[in-house]
């Protein structure tokens, strides 16, 4: 019996071969930096929820009797610059109000399993805009990447499986033909991917050194002394109250002296 022919490859069939591995690699690689990215913005606003709600609340209510003592004050002793303190501090607590019992306060703890973190990695490298091939694609792609990530930080399994098997099912998902034209088109991508790898390793580095993922860290670290940092800042914020209140008590009661 003859022998099965093998067909021999051209140069440019085992280019395209070489390229669609690396661009493999570079889908796999991108596919973690995301699901990096999306588990910390996810974390970090899970504890900036629990900060507001534990921590941030008892702020409003310390710039409230700030500003209670500030207009108290400045009707007891009146000037322009008592007026403008006054006003300065009912500002900055009708801020800290708004901000403590907005969105971000209601966001629950995240804490994402398995097989939501695998089907972020399949959704991302499947869908992700740094291999669409031309531009419509690539505003399709993000729309469905910014569903992908709200559906993450949600932990909602089925949206982001819905999402995967729509694109799969689209005429969009089909590649081109041609090997030249698909060479092109793959190294593109390789390139985009890399570049994109390092704007994500770099936005990585500035959320792990903001305010709220230092306080994080924070309060991982005490959580492993066996402490709870946001109850300790807590208790300290209703000392400071406590202090507040008993000065405007003070201050009202050098008002009614005064006959005022």
């Amino acid at each position: 019996m003859p022998g099965a022919i093998v067909r021999k490859l051209t140069p440019e069939q085992e280019e395209l071969d070489r390229k669609r591995q690396e661009l493999s690699a570079v889908r796999a690689a991108l596919a973690e930096r995301e699901l990096e990215l999306a588990d910390l913005r996810a974390q970090l606003k899970s504890f900036e929820g629990r900060y507001l709600r534990q921590v941030g609340v008892l702020y409003a209510e310390l710039d409230d009797w700030e500003a209670k003592v500030a207009a108290l004050e400045a009707s007891l002793r009146p000037s322009a610059s008592a007026e403008q303190n006054a006003q300065e501090a009912r500002k900055r607590a009708e801020e800290t109000h708004k901000a403590t019992h907005g969105e971000a306060s209601k966001v629950q703890e995240f804490k994402p399993s398995a097989d939501l973190r695998s089907l972020f990695r399949d959704v991302a490298k499947r869908i992700h805009p740094d291999f669409a091939k031309d531009d419509a694609d690539r505003q399709r792609r993000t729309l469905l990447m910014a569903q992908a990530n709200d559906a993450y930080s949600r932990g909602d399994t089925e949206a982001l499986q819905r999402i995967l098997d729509e694109y799969d099912e689209s005429s969009e998902s089909v590649q081109g033909e041609g090997i030249g034209a698909e060479l092109v088109r793959i190294l593109r991508q390789i390139h985009q991917g890399r570049k994109n790898i390092a704007a994500i390793e770099q936005e990585l580095v500035d959320l792990r050194t903001s305010e709220i993922a230092r306080l994080w860290q924070d309060a991982e670290a005490a959580k492993s002394e066996g402490r709870d940092l946001l109850t300790e800042l807590a208790d300290t914020v209703r000392r400071q109250i406590a202090d507040l209140r008993k000065r405007h008590l003070d201050v009202a009661g050098e008002g009614k002296s005064r006959g005022r």
